[in-house]
């Protein structure tokens, strides 16, 4: 149990110049503070591997931030879950996912790579000359898995304007009840008067947004990292245009396979999440309390 706790302690506990620890420092410091005689690497790791305890590991994570987290993120929640306000979504209302891959370069490798063969995996030229950088603007529709997307020189209000154009002025968004926007808070599509535009440029929309730095709460999102898993890695284009006709041409591939993702992330777990990240940050209590008030019942 000794080992377990000082695997889990952070390294500058111990006084020790390193940001993760290995097995092996690990057996070292328990040699040096006298837990043990002598002990291996092996053995740590066998200990630790009993509760699944990697100290070399680590994740990113962005604390939440703000003050209205619960009610906006909750607000998302329900929409996936086919509710609003607490009452279900008809059948002429739609939920579209939208945002922003920014700045997506053309690399010229600067010598051809080879494909793969028998024991050998294929090689991309590590070397590359940028060739420009565009912008993919998409809008995904949660519950029908379709997707909408162009490509720009650059992000903005008449970029945006435009994709909003690209879905709105189609069946079945035309003629919907109502279309509701989930999005995050770029420059684009922020606050009041982001919104106000929205309903300017189409009277049955609904601007929501997510909380701030919470953009794994956008749909949209899921599809931007396949976008990036099967046709953004490796990048080895050698034009725009030859990216562009990608990036669109991958789009309506996968349209013909797509489904509505199984999103599972609730209000409860919502609630529980915040819940315990209140422990760690008192502030967030009120983010519970206002949670609580506002989530209807479902």
């Amino acid at each position: 149990m000794e080992i377990k706790a000082l695997a889990c302690a952070r390294p500058c506990q111990h006084k020790l110049p390193l940001s993760r620890l290995s097995c092996g420092d690990i057996a070292r410091q328990a040699q040096q503070c006298g837990l043990v005689a002598a002990i291996s690497g092996t053995t740590v790791w066998r200990w630790l591997s009993a509760d699944a305890i990697r100290p070399w590991t680590f994740r990113s994570w962005i604390f939440p931030r703000d003050p209205a987290f619960g009610d906006k993120a909750g607000r998302v929640l329900d929409l996936y879950q086919g509710q609003w306000e607490g009452r279900p979504l008809g059948a002429d209302d739609y939920v579209i996912s939208t945002d922003e891959k920014t700045s997506i370069q053309v690399r010229r490798r600067i010598h051809e790579g080879t494909p793969p063969a028998a024991g050998r995996a294929r090689r991309v030229e590590f070397e590359y000359e940028r060739g420009g950088a565009l912008a993919y603007l998409a809008a995904w529709d949660v519950r029908r898995a379709k997707i909408f997307g162009r490509c720009e020189a650059s992000t903005g209000i008449e970029a945006f304007h435009r994709l909003v154009d690209q879905v709105m002025s189609q069946e079945p968004y035309r003629s919907a009840r109502r279309v509701f926007w989930v999005s995050d808070n770029g420059s684009s599509h922020r606050g009041e008067r982001a919104d106000k535009r929205l309903t300017e440029w189409y009277p049955n929309t609904i601007a929501v947004h997510t909380p701030v730095h919470a953009s794994w709460l956008n749909q949209v999102e899921i599809y931007f990292s396949v976008v990036q898993r099967k046709v953004l890695t490796p990048n080895e284009y050698l034009s725009l245009g030859q990216l562009e006709e990608s990036l669109l041409g991958f789009q309506a591939h996968y349209e013909t396979y797509a489904k509505p993702f199984k999103w599972k992330f609730t209000r409860q777990d919502l609630r529980d999440l915040l819940t315990k990240l209140a422990k760690y940050e008192p502030s967030l209590e009120q983010a519970v309390a206002q949670h609580e008030n506002t989530s209807p019942n479902l």
